[in-house]
């Protein structure tokens, strides 16, 4: 089956009807993670956060499945929200699936990361590892599609959070830079093989 692996800004331009679901499951997203973060702070006080990444801990690998869902305090929500939203909306004007198809790998990606190279004793939760994954794939995808609109969605995405590549290197105290810099190669690695990951993905429906 061939795969269209293009960006499709025409036909969701032309389609209103094709904003709702991405729109929805996006925004439903974001709506969880606040609902959680809210819930934690108002009646668990904080206790879902012992569901992060334990490096190398037996018991830290469930937070390869629940980190990303939950956040230190809500400043950090805050952080990631617009980040989040703002490229995770320019992921899915690729196609829904496309969409999946990369937030499943980062997600992988990132915990495994944070998972092996973290530091003894840390903990690592927090949405901002999916945020560097789909930095990656934007940024990456204009490179190895060679399209105008990824090309050009690769250069809005650099001007936009193009400083936010200083966050792969271990420079900020208290700051989760594995989840970065996994997320990031999770976002490149499907940037590189979409096509590939694309057909697996609908071989498997």
């Amino acid at each position: 089956m061939a795969i269209s692996n293009g960006f499709v800004l025409p036909a969701i331009a032309s389609d209103p009807d094709a904003f709702k679901v991405p729109l929805q499951l996006l925004g439903g997203f974001i709506l969880t993670l606040w609902a959680l973060e809210l819930v934690d702070i108002l009646l668990l006080r904080g206790q879902l956060n012992r569901l992060g990444i334990r490096p190398r801990r037996l018991i830290g690998l469930r937070g390869i499945l629940f980190a990303p869902l939950l956040h230190g305090n809500l400043a950090h929500l805050a952080a990631n929200t617009i980040p989040l939203a703002v490229l995770g909306w320019l992921i899915m004007l690729n196609g829904l699936n496309t969409f999946l198809l990369v937030t499943a790998v980062v997600w992988l990606v990132s915990g495994v990361g944070a998972w092996l190279l973290g530091g003894t004793n840390t903990m690592h939760l927090g949405a901002s590892g999916l945020v560097f994954g789909y930095f990656g794939f934007l940024l990456l995808r204009g490179y190895f599609e060679q399209s105008f609109s990824a090309i050009a969605i690769a250069v809005l995405v650099g001007l936009l959070y193009g400083s936010m590549i200083w966050g792969v290197l271990p420079i900020h105290r208290g700051k989760s830079w594995q989840s970065h810099l996994f997320g990031f190669v999770g976002g490149g690695i499907v940037a590189r093989y979409l096509p590939e990951l694309q057909e697996a993905f609908t071989q498997s429906l």
